[in-house]
């Protein structure tokens, strides 16, 4: 894995350029147990649902697909199977989906539904990925986000069409050639509990 160039602020390398095409895949399953069951693709941050906060993100991708959560109007929707089985099956489930009448773009930004500040870090995935090398946000403590990501395609839908038995979304993409891009701005922080609704609600209205 390589990181962005030093001194570049956007985390964004700058030999990188924007895709005419690419895909997206919103992770929206999920119990939502540490918000009491709520539906977490249904709560309002900043005036709207996460769900249409994460479609407005990815506007202009060829083609999205909500996995699991509620369905909307202009995006394609599929489900895990079995249902709730975990975020690595979504991923795999939503990639079927995307190929499954047309030819997927080389390049699919992932996101969970609970990414406020998606619309600011999808297009330093996009201006950082490839066809061979995807790019991911990476916190200050140097972990990874997988669901906050733009993966190469061809290499992740490989991964998708081995039997996942159970694997995590962690070791389904263990391996893949990944850019990464420094989380200064908090863009990954999502809202798991209570306590982030309020700090997003207080953030954003």
């Amino acid at each position: 894995m390589t990181s962005a160039e030093p001194g570049d602020r956007s985390g964004v390398p700058a030999e990188s350029a924007p895709h005419a095409r690419w895909d997206a895949v919103i992770v929206a399953g999920g119990r939502g147990s540490r918000l009491d069951g709520e539906s977490k693709p249904d709560l309002v941050v900043g005036g709207e649902p996460l769900l249409d906060r994460t479609l407005a993100a990815v506007a202009g991708a060829d083609a999205a697909v909500v996995v699991g959560g509620p369905r909307r109007e202009g995006a394609r929707w599929t489900v895990e199977n079995p249902p709730g089985s975990g975020p690595a099956a979504a991923l795999a489930a939503g990639l079927a989906e995307l190929a499954r009448d047309r030819e997927p773009a080389s390049v699919t930004v992932v996101l969970g539904v609970d990414t406020p500040l998606a619309a600011v870090a999808v297009p330093r995935l996009i201006a950082a990925a490839g066809p061979s090398q995807g790019a991911w946000l990476v916190d200050l403590e140097g972990i990874p986000q997988y669901l906050v990501a733009a993966y190469p395609t061809g290499a992740l839908s490989a991964r998708c069409g081995e039997d996942l038995g159970g694997a995590s979304l962690r070791r389904l993409v263990a391996g893949l050639d990944m850019r990464e891009i420094t989380d200064g701005d908090g863009l990954a922080k999502d809202v798991d509990t209570w306590d982030d609704v309020r700090f997003w609600k207080e953030r954003l209205g």
